[in-house]
């Protein structure tokens, strides 16, 4: 998981050999390529977006705001991603996971036994945190949590495999999936786009159209087993869609994301290959990755969509991930420039809390604390227009504090 130690070990081949396994020293850039992107998280985007909105500030502030807000439907801003980093370092971190514990003594069975908990702990507090404030339990799939999970022990099948196979397993997942929704049926013309919570106006701006429609929101595949999936479970009142289009089914090319990872793992873990040229070949992956999924978007044969996790988004989210992966190992773990890396490493090594943290409602709670105590008005007066920018500020500093004061305490969550 996103906590998981990660150890500069050998080749693939020490994976399943127990016998040349070695002892794990700390990949430093991987704890701080996960703390650079759950600080972006728990950011919230520090208000920036809502505050640009408000106030229609300048041109820097609005292509800021863009970068700190999801995209509607087609395209990317850095926002888009924070979930495939999640997933991407899941696949970087397993390979390195499963040496550590190999070498521990510890056989096949257990491995997939504590990689079935982890994946049901995984799924269980996905849905745990999308339920607070609920009056029932919300069965709920689509977040990272209970996406990651449900194609973690898929992954760790996979991660006994040699590279190639993964690689085909990869390109495996992709086709299957983008076949499946272009070969499933478009609406008949006269659809009613209201009726899947889609407005005319919003599909006349973001809409897709001729092939590219398969893709289009809430009338595609896995939209329509949403509709038959989620309605056998206990709800609240029918599902009929979902307002943001996202989708169960997305774990499928998610599976993929993790794939990438953990060929990206498998490179990292190659004692045969330099430094310079890991970096190397991850910056080719990495470019390789955003020019193909960005021709498929580009040529309409599959839109690149984060929201539904298209396959063309796979490849494209995957090379910013390779790039940044290249960017992180070179400065932390080639060059040993660390010093201005605490504040995520806190972070990174804590990934579980910080999560829970920011997404159970504990970032609420401190803005709701800083009006009781400083009163209501307190960040209007000191900061005037810039006030929710200055919360959501003093709200991040606060969860970087409580991790700070776990950190010293040597306490980590993990699964």
């Amino acid at each position: 998981m996103f906590s998981t130690t990660s150890s500069a070990l050998g080749t693939q081949s020490q994976l399943t050999d127990p016998a040349v396994i070695q002892p794990s020293n700390r990949l430093a850039s991987l704890d701080v390529y996960r703390g650079f992107v759950m600080l972006l998280m728990a950011s919230e985007g520090l208000g920036i977006a809502d505050y640009a909105r408000r106030t229609h500030a300048g041109e820097f502030l609005q292509i800021v705001a863009r970068q700190t807000d999801h995209v509607q439907w087609r395209g990317c801003a850095l926002w888009d991603l924070i979930q495939p980093s999640f997933t991407f370092i899941v696949g970087v971190a397993m390979p390195f996971s499963l040496a550590k514990r190999r070498a521990q003594g510890q056989g096949f069975g257990r491995l997939l036994l504590h990689t079935v908990f982890r994946s049901v702990i995984l799924v269980a507090l996905g849905i745990f945190l999308r339920s607070i404030g609920r009056s029932q339990t919300n069965y709920t799939f689509e977040d990272t949590l209970t996406q990651i999970g449900l194609g973690y022990c898929f992954a760790f099948m996979l991660a006994w495999a040699k590279p190639r196979w993964q690689a085909v397993a990869a390109a495996v997942i992709l086709l299957g999936y983008w076949l499946a929704f272009a070969l499933y049926p478009l609406p008949s013309s006269g659809f009613n786009s209201g009726s899947v919570g889609v407005s005319t106006a919003w599909h006349s701006e973001f809409g897709l159209n001729g092939f590219a429609a398969h893709w289009d929101k809430n009338t595609n595949l896995a939209a329509a087993f949403d509709v038959w999936f989620l309605n056998l479970l206990p709800r609240a009142r029918q599902f009929a869609y979902n307002g943001g289009g996202y989708l169960t089914l997305s774990f499928i090319p998610t599976l993929a994301t993790m794939i990438l990872g953990l060929l990206a793992g498998n490179l990292m873990r190659d004692a045969s290959k330099r430094p310079t040229r890991k970096v190397f070949l991850l910056i080719c992956a990495g470019l390789a990755g955003l020019a193909f999924g960005a021709l498929l978007d580009w040529t309409g044969i599959c839109p690149s969509i984060k929201r539904i996790w298209t396959p063309s988004w796979v490849l494209f989210s995957g090379g910013w991930c390779c790039l940044l992966l290249a960017f992180f190992y070179t400065v932390l773990d080639v060059n040993g420039w660390r010093t201005w890396t605490f504040p995520l490493t806190v972070v990174g090594m804590n990934s579980i809390a910080m999560y829970c943290l920011a997404d159970g409602g504990f970032r609420g709670f401190i803005m709701s604390a800083l009006h009781t105590h400083l009163g209501s008005q307190f960040f209007g007066n000191k900061f005037g227009t810039y006030a929710p920018i200055a919360e959501s500020i003093v709200a991040l500093l606060a969860l970087w504090l409580v991790l700070l004061w776990m950190y010293r305490r040597k306490i980590f969550l993990r699964i």
